[in-house]
């Protein structure tokens, strides 16, 4: 992943970038679709919270969001490899996208697990009658503010695409974290050499050496 040079490394960052946004937009939007079919219901304070469900759906639309900006400062690093603070914000949003990718794949992977294990019981918790031994999987008698046929069956089929896809988050978030390591000559991709490709690039150019020149004229 360190080999990134000048020649094609800046398409295939920006070509990373475009995925970024892509995914995250379409992570945000199932996290939101969740939220608003399922997990409105039952994460109110008055009602007992399924705080695995809630905590992961609010990762996975921050973890879509950062993943947006995310991708559009990639693409703004491959059209402006020199620029400094562009670099230092590639690092930065790389790095806590990847935190938050991996904790959102995490969150997600409980949740379904915790919904598969008793049946989808705690998508329940919503209903006005929570006496009854009800479950997601089970004919419903009690008065819910939401549909109840498919509720345990669209529950999963949502986030499942939402792990798969805040792995491929994580993933992308970490090679864009090894190129700006590599931007900026840090380890491990110190070698790369790619920092002073772009020093001298940036000394030869055109602009460069009229401010040399400007620096010396004084001096003559």
């Amino acid at each position: 992943m360190c080999a990134f040079d000048k020649d094609k490394g800046p398409r295939r960052l920006m070509k990373k970038g475009l995925t970024l946004i892509l995914v995250g937009h379409i992570n945000f939007i199932l996290g939101a679709i969740v939220h608003g079919n399922v997990l409105r219901h039952i994460s109110k304070p008055s009602q007992d919270i399924t705080t695995e469900y809630t905590v992961a759906n609010i990762i996975s639309v921050t973890s879509g969001l950062l993943s947006i900006a995310a991708g559009i400062i990639a693409i703004l690093v491959s059209r402006n490899l020199h620029v400094l603070k562009l670099q230092i914000g590639l690092l930065i949003t790389s790095f806590l996208n990847t935190l938050l990718s991996a904790a959102c794949c995490t969150g997600l992977i409980l949740a379904i697990s915790v919904t598969v294990a008793h049946n989808g019981q705690g998508l329940m918790l919503g209903c006005n009658d929570t006496q009854l031994p009800i479950n997601a999987r089970s004919p419903v008698s009690a008065q819910c503010p939401f549909d109840t046929t498919r509720i345990y069956d669209t529950t999963l089929a949502l986030w499942v695409p939402c792990t798969v896809l805040s792995a491929v988050e994580a993933g992308l978030s970490v090679w864009c974290f090894i190129v700006g390591l590599a931007l900026r000559g840090l380890a491990p991709c110190g070698n790369s050499y790619i920092k002073e490709q772009l020093e001298d690039e940036a000394e030869c150019s055109p602009h460069s050496q009229r401010l040399i020149a400007q620096r010396l004229k004084p001096d003559a």
